[in-house]
């Protein structure tokens, strides 16, 4: 603030009670100032960086500024000191007119973080107006009848400024016949008069000159003259007379056109036309009382013709002139003080300044989004105002200063729920019924990277069929994220790991972008028969954030593997033609040689069937071949017409599409019975005792069978659930080698080939499934249509664990069986 310099004890206890003022106000949310209207430029107005806790290093750091309501740029602040300095002139009559209260108020704002102060400028008046007359000469015209103490109305000075700067004091040159009567009121300007205090004698002194001098109370002071002038008349010497000197009248300024404000009583002691009264307004009434109020010269009402407008004029002072008809005519004045009373006649203004936008999605709890100030021109209730916003979630408002509010945060946000808030807030008045005004505002929302990439589903089953081109395209995954712009671009990579002792990237490879799932190479059922692997889906986003789906592609077994050849158990070698010794003394039916072959495929394409070839020249051949079992038999008993030497040919099929084939050279030589060697003699005794006991023997089998399997799959349930609990192991997975299952007198039971696989996976304990193919049991000579057709037992079957042991290891066993007699 500015104070006036002073001296001694008084000085330095003013200087502490106004710091504690200051202090006090600013806890409070705003700081006082005052500043003289006129004050040059660069005039000091107070410390306000000080003031407001602010240190001077932060001001442009933090972009301080001040904003001024439609005040300009009176005010600035010099940001080197924080002193707050006169801009530019500020008139107070022009920024205030006649209010006794003036004041600029400024909003501070400093960021980071945002701080809103409210600053009060009081602007002080100086006496720069001087006392004004409304005309350079005022005249009368008195009659010389008229009686000592007589009293003149004399219109008086105004002054623009306020207070003591217009307090005006009244002097009258010197005169022996007038002196200055001054009559004040407490709601009324000074009423001003001559008085007469010596009779006039028109024929002594015809004309007065005076002059009449305005001061007012300022320092300096101000004077403005008028000039008097007097004519004496020499008739008709009684003026109209009012009722009252004042009259005070209240009206609602929705009050219509048209409605008596009042009706003014005067008289005239004067007979005839002397004592005929007119009614008019004083010629010096301002324009906007002639413009809403009219007079009635005969009989003094007074009407309303315009509209009323509390916020504009709050109360009219209109001076009322009685003048009768008499030659000179007399005249007399009064006043009629009419008071307009405020209605609800004004909306509330609303305006806001967004600060924000968009909005962030994770902003903290209270940050504010704008600044919303409220007015209304009405006084009392009619101007207090209320705001609202609707939605009322996730935002409020709060109130920071009497009609301002500030518009925060209230609750968390989702920009994947909302994306955009449209606000209407509401401004409404005290009245009844009460007065509103909205104004709208559009929030949005600005994305972060709250959400990963999410897939359809965790878990995808591939099918590829074996030998598929290299780098064809097998799958597409898909992740959605519900992000928005960088952060929803997906891009998908491999979640590398070996398989075998080979990289997983090897085998498959995935498109950045549009998730396709390429095989580089081609895919062999007999090597994989299953490729287990995860592809990750991350976003752009800082950080990014990702998640993972589980691929399982199986290998489609295709036939691509003709069946092959097996040497006789004991030969050694393998590969060329099968010689056997036999004797022309057996029976029909009597089985003489067996044809082993495997196929590396499974299923049907691993499914052999042996044929067969007809005889070169169409020779009906004494011997058969069983159609899945290979074994070669005779059809009839031999005899002599046979042939020494028998040379067949066996053709192995597989049940493939197109099928594969194989052909099995067997050279039978057929001699006299004591010619066949010891082996063959243990062979023939075996065979003919088999015929005897094998019905025996396939009961005893089946049973064993039954309970070795059961106690398998127990064992494996076992092992499984052991192993769920320990780490998968990598590099696990690789062929097995041939195993015989079991022997006996009549035959053996072998693996004509044996792969095991282990799915590899890079979450949890593996999985167990046991898949194998059931032998084929012999069959009794005799029925030898019976063992053309497959049995139940030769096909795949599968035991599964049970869904607790879904995270364990998964093993396939594959294998095929032949009886060897």
């Amino acid at each position: 603030m500015l104070f006036p310099r002073q001296e001694g004890k008084g000085t330095l206890h003013l200087l502490l009670c106004v710091l504690l003022l200051a202090a006090w106000k600013t806890g409070s949310g705003q700081v006082h100032y005052s500043v003289p209207e006129e004050a040059k430029h660069g005039t000091f107005v107070g410390r306000i960086a000080q003031d407001l806790g602010l240190e001077l290093a932060e001001l442009v750091p933090r972009l301080f500024r001040v904003a001024s309501k439609g005040h300009g740029d009176f005010l600035e602040v010099n940001l080197q000191n924080g002193i707050l300095f006169v801009n530019s002139r500020i008139d107070r009559e022009e920024l205030c007119g006649q209010n006794l209260e003036c004041s600029i108020h400024l909003e501070v704002i400093v960021d980071k973080p945002l701080q809103v102060f409210h600053v009060e400028v009081e602007v002080k008046d100086i006496n720069d107006n001087p006392p004004v007359f409304r005309a350079r000469e005022q005249r009368f015209f008195i009659p010389e009848s008229r009686l000592v103490d007589s009293r003149f109305p004399i219109e008086g000075a105004a002054d623009e400024d306020i207070g003591t700067n217009a307090l005006l004091t009244y002097t009258l040159s010197p005169s022996d016949y007038f002196s200055l009567d001054v009559q004040a009121s407490d709601e009324l300007s000074k009423s001003l008069s001559l008085e007469l205090r010596k009779s006039l004698d028109r024929e002594e002194t015809p004309e007065l000159h005076l002059l009449l001098t305005a001061t007012d109370g300022g320092k300096p002071e101000l004077e403005g003259t008028v000039q008097l002038l007097i004519t004496v008349l020499d008739v008709n010497d009684n003026a109209p007379l009012f009722a009252q000197a004042g009259y005070r009248v209240h009206l609602l300024e929705s009050t219509a056109n048209g409605t008596l404000v009042t009706t003014l009583n005067a008289s005239d002691a004067d007979e005839g036309v002397n004592g005929e009264i007119v009614f008019s307004f004083g010629s010096d009434v301002p324009l906007n009382i002639q413009k809403n109020f009219k007079i009635d010269s005969s009989s003094g009402e007074i009407r309303l013709i315009g509209r009323l407008d509390y916020e504009e004029t709050k109360s009219y002072e209109i001076q009322v002139k009685a003048v009768d008809k008499g030659n000179p005519p007399m005249s007399n004045h009064c006043k009629v003080l009419v008071k307009v009373l405020d209605v609800n006649d004004n909306a509330p203004q609303l305006a806001i300044t967004p600060l924000s936008l968009p909005v962030r999605e994770d902003s903290p709890l209270g940050t504010v989004i704008a600044f919303v100030s409220v007015s209304d021109r009405d006084s009392g209730v009619y101007g207090q105002v209320t705001c609202s916003v609707m939605p009322p979630i996730p935002f409020k408002l709060v109130s920071t200063f009497k009609n301002y509010y500030s518009l925060v945060l209230d609750s968390a946000l989702d920009r994947e729920s909302v994306s955009n808030y449209e606000l209407v807030v509401t401004a409404r008045d005290g009245g009844s019924p009460s007065l509103s005004a909205t104004a709208s505002m559009s929030v949005e929302m600005a994305d972060v990277n709250d959400n990963a990439p999410a897939f359809a589903q965790p878990e995808y089953t591939v099918f590829v069929k074996e030998n598929n081109p290299p780098g064809c395209h097998i799958f597409t995954v898909s992740a959605r994220d519900a992000d928005a712009q960088e952060n929803a671009q997906v891009s998908y990579s491999l979640v590398e790991r070996r398989v075998g002792e080979r990289a997983l990237s090897s085998y498959v490879s995935v498109h950045a972008e549009s998730g396709k799932v390429y095989a580089l190479q081609p895919l062999d059922h007999e090597e994989l028969e299953l490729l287990q692997f995860q592809v990750s889906a991350r976003d752009a986003g800082v950080p990014p954030l990702g998640s993972n789906v589980t691929l399982q592609v199986f290998v489609l077994d295709e036939n691509d593997n003709a069946p092959a050849l097996l040497p006789r158990p004991g030969a050694g070698g393998g590969g060329g033609a099968l010689s056997e010794l036999v004797s022309r003394s057996v029976g029909a039916g009597h089985v003489v040689a067996k044809v082993r072959a495997v196929d590396a495929d499974s299923g049907y394409n691993a499914w052999l069937s042996f044929e067969l070839q007809p005889a070169a020249g169409g020779a009906r051949s004494p011997f058969r071949v069983a159609l899945y079992t290979g074994e070669i038999s005779t059809t009839r008993p031999l005899d002599e017409a046979d042939p020494p030497r028998q040379r067949l040919l066996v053709l192995v099929k597989d049940h493939g599409e197109p099928a594969l084939t194989a052909t099995a050279t067997v050279l039978l030589s057929l001699v006299e019975s004591g010619q066949a060697p010891k082996a063959s003699s243990r062979v023939l005794a075996g065979a003919a005792g088999a015929e005897t006991a094998l019905v025996d023997v396939n009961v005893y089998l089946i049973v064993a069978i039954c309970a070795v399997s059961s106690l398998l799959v127990l064992t494996l349930l076992l092992y499984t659930a052991l192993r769920c609990s320990a780490p998968p192991r990598e590099g696990a997975c690789g062929p097995g080698k041939p195993t015989l299952v079991c022997s006996s007198a009549v035959g053996s039971w072998s693996y004509s080939q044996q792969r095991r696989q282990r799915v590899c996976s890079g979450e949890g304990a593996p999985k167990t499934d046991l898949m194998a193919f059931s032998p084929s049991l012999p069959q009794v000579p005799g029925s030898a249509e019976e063992r053309q057709q497959p049995s139940e037992s030769e096909h795949l079957g599968k035991v599964s664990l049970s869904p607790g042991f879904q995270n364990c290891s998964i093993s396939f066993i594959y294998d095929s069986y032949y009886f060897d007699s």
